[in-house]
């Protein structure tokens, strides 16, 4: 009888087919290396072009954070949703329920080429962005790693939730939108919480990665007190379970036809 094969062993499997599968959708990896770097350019020259970046910021402490939060999106969020639900129509989906993989390895295995990368992404902004901005490195690098990790499982969980709402790949890029609007306008990208009315800005604090981008920012200027990052760490873990908790709850495994 055959013996049975590992979990990590069935989950790097995975990861190299959908490795093979990223490395040829050309889109996908447009999106994934090319828009986070045009955001970051663009959001540079916009905070070069004023006199204060915001709430006493360098430009490097408001650009390097966002462009984080801008690979969570487009790099994992966005290109997530789509394989989610490229699979399921294609039966792939189907087809490795069968086998020994089970419904979490399946889920983790298909997002792991993006997630690998997009964090893989985030160490060379992080190093690269602080020489060349000449800020240096983050000044509490664990609340940053901590804020990225959280986001990446977040942006995933998500994913695999929205992807129930499309019925093709090209519905999928809307469906992201909503939450991709919502986190670019809202969660501290562009324009630091801080920097808005106290009302609006405790209000925005409780959307889904609102608390990444504050650990992340924390993280890379460093500063906060104790009680402020437990917050932010205690509301990140909390959206992190509600969107698992959605995931088992309604993602689809069969195809919406």
């Amino acid at each position: 009888m055959r013996a049975e094969t590992g979990a990590g062993a069935r989950l790097l499997a995975l990861g190299r087919a959908e490795l093979t599968l990223l490395g040829r959708n050309k889109t996908a990896l447009y999106m994934m290396l090319v828009i986070p770097v045009m955001l970051a350019i663009a959001m540079k020259q916009t905070l070069v072009g004023t006199n204060s970046p915001g709430m006493g910021l360098s430009v490097a402490a408001a650009l390097l954070p966002a462009t984080l939060g801008y690979v969570l999106l487009f790099g994992i969020y966005s290109n997530m949703t789509g394989a989610y639900v490229a699979r399921r129509e294609e039966l792939v989906l189907k087809r490795l329920r069968t086998g020994e993989l089970r419904d979490l390895e399946i889920l983790a295995g298909t997002a792991l080429p993006a997630v690998v990368l997009g964090l893989a992404q985030c160490v060379l902004l992080v190093l690269l962005g602080g020489m060349v901005l000449k800020d240096g490195l983050p000044k509490a690098p664990h609340l940053l790693i901590a804020g990225v990790l959280i986001g990446a499982v977040v942006v995933v969980a998500f994913a695999a939730v929205s992807s129930a709402l499309a019925r093709t790949t090209e519905a999928a890029q809307l469906v992201v939108l909503p939450l991709m609007m919502l986190s670019l306008g809202g969660s501290g990208m562009v324009v630091p919480l801080d920097a808005l009315p106290d009302l609006l800005g405790s209000l925005l604090e409780l959307l889904p990665l609102s608390p990444v981008m504050a650990l992340i920012r924390v993280g890379w200027t460093g500063g906060a007190g104790t009680g402020e990052i437990l917050k932010h760490l205690a509301v990140g873990l909390v959206w992190a379970g509600i969107a698992v908790f959605a995931v088992q709850r309604w993602f689809r495994w069969e195809p919406r036809r």
